[in-house]
């Protein structure tokens, strides 16, 4: 992937929720603008503040727009919670360079070689190796390196990759057949690997 990194995850975590009502919209056939106005003007996401709902909006439909699969768009919506939250996390995966290398790199190289310990101490080694390897990286503050390693402890915890936040063995996953067929498709073996999946 040769998306910059960013750290746009501090204010756009996983959004599952959002994305469930932003997908139905998109599917619905209506433009961004008027799916927009209508999160906006109806407070679809149900925040106490109108201050980051547009922005979150954008987020969803970007994120989105990634999968380019209209069967991956309406099972968003249609499909089970866990059906949904593995296409929110490949739509996230091709949305964030960041999530993408710790998702292949981390917990792919878990299943890869059947080790399901899991500990904090991997996403420390992940960004020390990030700082270590790119300027951008090394240049965030410890407050937002803390930041978004609990997000990415909350989305392995939200897709069911860990039981909680103090779990220390992953869990196998079982990749849905609509998401795998699509990868397939897209000789994605490396994200597939990210999804216990090796073909």
């Amino acid at each position: 992937m040769e998306k910059p990194y960013i750290a746009s995850l501090t204010r756009e975590p996983f959004l599952f929720y959002e994305m469930r009502t932003t997908a139905h919209l998109m599917a619905g056939g209506k433009t961004e603008s008027e799916i927009l106005e209508e999160i906006y003007t109806q407070n679809l996401f149900q925040y106490p503040t109108e201050r980051s709902i547009l922005r979150i909006a954008r987020a969803c439909i970007r994120r989105l727009h990634g999968l380019e699969d209209e069967s991956l768009l309406r099972a968003v919506y249609e499909e089970s919670t866990a059906v949904s939250k593995q296409i929110c996390l490949y739509a996230i995966m091709k949305d964030s360079r960041l999530i993408q290398e710790f998702m292949v790199n981390v917990i792919g190289g878990k299943y890869r070689v059947q080790d399901l310990s899991f500990s904090r101490m991997e996403l420390n080694v992940f960004f020390l190796h990030l700082q270590e390897q790119n300027i951008k990286v090394a240049g965030w503050s410890e407050a937002t390196i803390k930041k978004l390693k609990q997000i990415m402890m909350r989305i392995l915890v939200e897709t069911e990759y860990l039981d909680d936040l103090q779990t220390e063995h992953l869990n196998p996953v079982l990749l849905g057949s609509l998401l795998k067929n699509v990868m397939q498709e897209r000789q994605e073996r490396a994200l597939l690997t990210a999804f216990n999946c090796f073909i």
